[in-house]
């Protein structure tokens, strides 16, 4: 397992260095709501790497904060999303994207498809897989998977505060 954590860190650096060459990459503040067979709330930060305004890139890694069974716990959750908008030369369409990606926890895995306006709210569902056994304060977490994402460029949160 530590293995696989290694060979993955070690190409998605890479894969980012090299993408920084031919894509352009902005960073972005995200906060939402997911539903995983319980509430929670996330807090974290993505990368976006765009090309042309057709196919966008996005990983993301953040932090789900939620109460189970009575106890707080916090889960990491890491993401890879593909935005896409085949339209041509009209930009008013290009106000929403279709959505594909996965997210993965320590407890669970989720394909996931949605909708999002501008790149800044998503919304998603998909289906979590349990990894293993994993349990969450005795909860295992599968099934049906909702998020509602707000995605802040940081040149935005830059800006506002000149």
């Amino acid at each position: 397992m530590n293995l696989r954590l290694v060979v993955f860190i070690v190409s998605l650096f890479l894969s980012c260095t090299f993408m920084k060459a031919q894509y352009t990459m902005h960073t972005l503040v995200s906060a939402g709501y997911v539903y995983q067979n319980q509430s929670f709330g996330e807090l974290g930060g993505k990368l976006l790497f765009l090309k042309n305004d057709d196919v966008i890139y996005r990983l993301g890694g953040s932090a789900l904060m939620g109460s189970t069974y009575s106890e707080f716990a916090i889960m990491p959750k890491l993401q890879a999303d593909v935005l896409l908008n085949f339209e041509k030369d009209v930009d008013f369409y290009h106000s929403y994207y279709f959505l594909i990606g996965a997210e993965g926890t320590t407890k669970y895995i989720a394909p996931k498809v949605g909708v999002t306006l501008f790149g800044i709210l998503d919304l998603t569902a998909g289906y979590a897989f349990p990894v293993g056994n994993a349990e969450l304060n005795g909860k295992q977490l599968k099934g049906v998977n909702v998020n509602l994402t707000l995605n802040i460029p940081t040149v935005f949160i830059h800006d506002m505060f000149k």
